[in-house]
């Protein structure tokens, strides 16, 4: 009899815990699906969708594109050389950050690393209005650098790289490109 009870205990604990593995599951996946409570706004308005730089002579945009040796740990934003360049969300600009060492492509070689929503991030080709500091969404955070200045032909655009060395497209995708496009109208 005790056995009896023991086994059905148990078969009704299993049945449970399938259930509860499938609604904690369920949950979890809407949680991070509307969880983002973001979005993400236009860099550049000569870009209000943040297109990602495609295909060039100088090679493509997308994250784990490959360049050499080395794969591109970020994405390329097309921006036109000397748009206007917003914060995308609430953000605090941590320090001046630069793709180039000291002296090396002096033209474009400034930036600035942020935080926004937890996460890190660095911004390249722009001259940031500072190198620290609060910016809120649709502020001004510098202008794009003069990209044709020193990679003739490349499609001009910023660069965004997420820490770690992950792709950004999860964060962009959260962008509403009408709402992108009625900012840079207005």
């Amino acid at each position: 009899m005790k056995r009896r009870i023991i086994s059905s205990l148990h078969t009704l604990l299993e049945a449970n815990m399938h259930v509860a593995f499938f609604l904690i599951s369920a949950v979890l996946s809407a949680a991070v699906s509307f969880s983002a409570g973001y979005q993400f706004g236009p860099l550049c308005c000569s870009n209000p969708t943040n297109a990602i730089r495609g295909s060039d002579s100088f090679g493509q945009g997308r994250f784990d594109a490959p360049r050499g040796s080395r794969k591109h740990r970020g994405v390329d934003i097309e921006c036109r050389d000397g748009s206007k360049v917003y914060a995308p969300l609430d953000l605090t600009i941590t320090r001046q950050s630069t793709p180039y060492g000291y002296g090396t492509n002096s033209a474009i070689n400034d930036g600035i690393a942020f935080t926004a929503e937890g996460m890190r991030f660095k911004l390249w080709y722009i001259h940031p209005v500072k190198y620290s500091g609060v910016v809120r969404k649709g502020e001004l955070l510098g202008t794009m650098l003069p990209m044709q200045s020193v990679y003739q032909g490349i499609t001009s655009h910023v660069h965004l790289e997420k820490d770690p060395k992950t792709d950004p497209m999860g964060v962009i995708n959260t962008q509403d490109t009408s709402d992108n496009r009625v900012f840079c109208a207005g």
